[in-house]
């Protein structure tokens, strides 16, 4: 991983660390130790933004999630994101998502939030090979009740990366500002029932009760799941650096796992899930199964 990469990973880190503090362009430069200069450059390159932007669009999509699930005053955000009004907070809101934040408050609609992917993994992810050593892995039967998938479908992607070159990785913000049945968005891997002529195997969407009838984003699909149980594969937490192994060593183990040990065989009618790697709780991928 080269130097820049890392560089632009600390200023990164720094910002989500100290979001709602006072953040100069000297601070990310003291963490990173490189020049102002050189930092506010660089990060530029890495990933599209300026320091500036990056922290407003990242402090507004937090303010806007405490908008929707918590009663807060617009007002104490305003000043908590960094503004000097209120006047000021809510045309960058607006100029942000489309609607004012007073609305959204009183009847959210699904917006584009801004995810501050790590500028590392990609490369990570571009190096990781082979697993040579499996970690633990923990597994439980689960049950989930028949629902509505919203998705995003792509082209051909069969993985996320490939995923995210088709229709971006803004698709993640929008899934993000929807309540879900499971409390966070989900990746599938959909069987060829669940896919239109050409269109992709991987998606990725959030699970909403059958009788939703909100809002569906311009560009989404609508798929019915019927109640099904699942395996749930739990890895163990991992430091940030180590995600590409803690991915594949759950998949590995999946690959390897012979349900039948349980009575069970795989459901390849109903999809496979993936969720969102977060070090703090361990990788998480689920696979349907059926009673022999």
């Amino acid at each position: 991983m080269t130097e820049k990469v890392l560089a632009v990973q600390k200023m990164q880190d720094y910002i989500s660390e100290h979001l709602f503090d006072k953040i100069t362009l000297c601070d990310l430069s003291n963490a990173a130790m490189y020049s102002p200069f050189y930092c506010a450059r660089i990060f530029k390159e890495m990933t599209g933004l300026s320091p500036a932007d990056y922290i407003r669009r990242l402090r507004l999509s937090r303010s806007a999630l405490r908008l929707r699930d918590e009663s807060c005053k617009v007002i104490d955000l305003a000043y908590e994101t960094g503004y000097d009004s209120v006047d000021g907070y809510q045309r960058a809101f607006r100029n942000t998502f489309g609607c004012n934040p007073y609305e959204y408050a009183k009847s959210p609609i699904p917006i584009s939030l801004f995810i501050p992917y790590g500028v590392k993994f990609r490369k990570m992810w571009k190096e990781q090979k082979s697993v040579e050593n499996i970690a633990n892995v923990f597994i439980q039967v689960i049950e989930k009740p028949e629902r509505k998938v919203i998705i995003k479908r792509g082209k051909t992607a069969k993985e996320y990366w490939s995923y995210c070159q088709e229709v971006g990785c803004d698709v993640w913000g929008i899934l993000t500002s929807m309540k879900s049945l499971s409390a966070e968005p989900v990746c599938l891997w959909l069987p060829d029932e669940y896919r239109t002529q050409g269109t992709s195997e991987y998606v990725q969407g959030v699970e909403v009760e059958t009788d939703y009838n909100g809002i569906i984003p311009d560009g989404f699909d609508v798929i019915t799941l019927p109640a099904s149980k699942y395996l749930m594969f739990q890895g163990e937490p991992f430091e940030e650096e180590n995600y590409c192994h803690a991915i594949e060593s759950v998949q590995t183990s999946i690959e390897r796992y012979d349900p039948s040990v349980i009575g069970y065989a795989w459901d390849d009618a109903n999809p496979r899930i993936q969720l969102e790697p977060r070090g703090e709780r361990g990788y998480i991928e689920l696979k349907a199964i059926k009673p022999i």
